[in-house]
């Protein structure tokens, strides 16, 4: 970090600390409970009208984020589940293209292991609190707008994720267009040390950024512009619950404290000699022999006892610490810890639902934006042209159907293409491609080929059949006008 910018955080952080100084005196609740005789209440001079919030600023230390990271699984998870759930199970094109060209996009997709990189671009953000994925484009200049009409095929090779620590942003000039990005770092410089693009400027249209969880614009400032790692709000949470595991652990070596009583042991330790190193053999011999099926050999002015330790409580305690967990990072106990829910008729799909949701939340606020510039990259470099006037893209639902959900919803589908190329809505070629596109939620029709598809296009429409002009041969005989001869025998 520069020299100015340490000037300019330090000033800010002096002028923070003075503007709640200055609020915390000036502060004045009429609405409050209050009793002065007993100290109840805010404002009484009691313990709890003494307790206030500070800053805990463990994002800003790199090295202490990557040893929590490392070093404890529930942190980990902590930083990983979300990324994973929001990444593994892809999109869903809404659009008339062709099948094959939305099979083509998702086969790019995964061939350049798009999903992998926006996962670990969600991981560093959450954990670092900032992070940016760099759309990779040959041939073009990383430091210039991002220029759509110019990609040609196979020019876009995927995503560089660079976390907070490898790029330093512009903080001095900013976007001005109007738009999403006004008033955010314009330009990105990559630091000495990252893996590739080394001391290049990035502009921000060919970045995919993420801020881990965003603060509010002072504080923002504060952080170069980036947010906080998601383990700050539950770092005492987080020490609290790895102390309680620790210790229910060192309370097990202490579950069979035994004692030995021995007459006169401190004079022996004091005289030593012979005597002292007697006692010392002596104990060593019961630590040998002694067992299960052993026995103890001592004096008979000796005692000896055992004493039990009991553990009831510690497994309430640590439930209590990671049910705060659980809900501090809005992730259910049966993902987080992986243990089955409590209760009578708890199956824990409501919780797993409702986090689902949550995921689905987060995916369109965080992913959409970059998601959508990137899939009109990848267009272009894979099929040679834009995406078409009108579509769109869904996050596919995390929730895993059963076979019988899955069989149920393939009849339904079937029945209604069924009845809508019966009544001639619609011809047999779309509803070919309707039955493989719902393939990839039943897994039926999923043999549907593009010859298939391709072979029913060249059906007439739905309805032409009635349209054809009838057969010479099947026309009715044509009845001889009124006043014209009429053959003998009428």
């Amino acid at each position: 970090m520069s020299k100015k910018n340490a000037r300019q955080q330090q000033r800010l952080a002096a002028r923070i600390t003075h503007d709640t100084d200055r609020a915390r005196k000036s502060f004045v609740t009429a609405d409050s409970f209050q009793n002065f005789a007993a100290r109840v209440g805010l404002g009484t001079a009691n313990q709890n009208n003494a307790s206030q919030y500070g800053f805990d600023l463990v994002s800003r230390n790199r090295v202490q984020m990557e040893a929590v990271y490392r070093s404890s699984w529930l942190a980990g998870m902590a930083v990983d589940l979300v990324a994973q759930d929001m990444t593994r199970a892809g999109i869903e094109l809404v659009s008339d293209m062709k099948p094959e060209d939305k099979d083509k996009l998702n086969q790019s997709l995964e061939r350049l292991q798009i999903w992998n990189q926006l996962c670990d671009n969600v991981k560093w953000s959450r954990l670092y609190g900032g992070s940016i994925a760099v759309m990779l484009i040959d041939g073009q200049d990383v430091s210039t707008p991002l220029r759509l009409d110019s990609i040609g095929k196979d020019q876009f090779k995927g995503l560089l994720v660079l976390d907070r620590w490898l790029v330093q942003p512009s903080l001095e000039n900013l976007v001005t267009e109007l738009g999403p990005n006004l008033g955010k770092p314009k330009f990105y410089t990559v630091v000495a040390d990252a893996q590739a693009l080394i001391n290049q400027r990035i502009h921000y249209s060919r970045v995919i950024r993420l801020e881990g969880v965003q603060l509010p614009y002072w504080q923002r400032i504060a952080e170069n512009g980036w947010g906080q790692s998601v383990l700050e709000r539950l770092w005492d949470r987080l020490i609290s619950f790895d102390s309680v595991s620790a210790g229910a652990a060192q309370l097990a070596y202490k579950a069979h404290l035994r004692t030995y009583k021995i007459e006169k042991l401190r004079e022996l330790i004091a005289t030593g000699g012979k005597a002292f190193e007697a006692v010392v053999k002596q104990i060593d011999l019961i630590r040998q022999y002694q067992s299960n099926e052993g026995m103890t050999l001592m004096d008979a002015s000796d005692e000896f006892e055992a004493h039990q330790y009991t553990f009831s409580g510690l497994a309430e305690l640590k439930l209590s610490f990671g049910e705060e967990l659980s809900g501090a990072l809005q992730i259910p106990l049966v993902r987080l810890f992986g243990q089955s829910p409590g209760g009578l008729n708890s199956s824990g799909d409501s919780d797993l639902r409702t986090y689902y949701d949550n995921v689905a939340a987060w995916q369109d606020r965080d992913l959409r934006p970059g998601m959508t510039t990137l899939l009109e990259v990848a267009s272009r470099s894979v099929l040679g042209k834009p995406m078409p006037d009108g579509w769109d893209f869904q996050f596919r639902p995390l929730w895993q159907l059963t076979d019988t959900e899955k069989a149920d919803i393939a009849s339904k589908d079937t029945q209604s293409v069924v009845q809508a190329y019966e009544a001639q809505l619609i011809g047999r070629s779309t509803a070919l491609k309707e039955l493989r596109q719902s393939s990839q939620t039943t897994g039926l029709w999923s043999n549907i080929t593009d010859e298939d598809i391709e072979e029913a296009e060249n059906d007439p429409p739905p309805g032409a059949e009635d349209l054809d002009p009838p057969d010479a041969n099947d026309r009715p005989e044509e009845k001889p006008e009124s006043g014209q001869d009429q053959p003998s025998g009428a």
